[in-house]
């Protein structure tokens, strides 16, 4: 199973990629398939940000991943 994630972008470099944050974690995204900027959240799947988000949207989201690691850890049978 393949995951998207928020993440904030945090860097654009010259060659149009980007270091995007996510809790401390740093990646390399490729920003071809979007506009996003510094400052922006995308959604990134696969090392390409898919979607630009707002800030209320990317907070509804990592809650829910939030949400879903709790109950993990909650139920560890799962």
């Amino acid at each position: 199973m393949c995951l998207a994630v928020p993440m904030l972008v945090v860097e654009i470099r010259p060659d149009g990629s980007a270091i995007c944050d996510l809790d401390g974690i740093k990646r390399e995204v490729n920003l071809a398939l979007t506009d996003a900027g510094v400052g922006d959240y995308v959604i990134v799947h696969a090392g390409f940000a898919i979607e630009k988000l707002d800030k209320t949207e990317a907070d509804a989201r990592l809650a829910l991943f939030e949400e879903l690691a709790a109950s993990f850890d909650a139920n560890p049978g799962i």
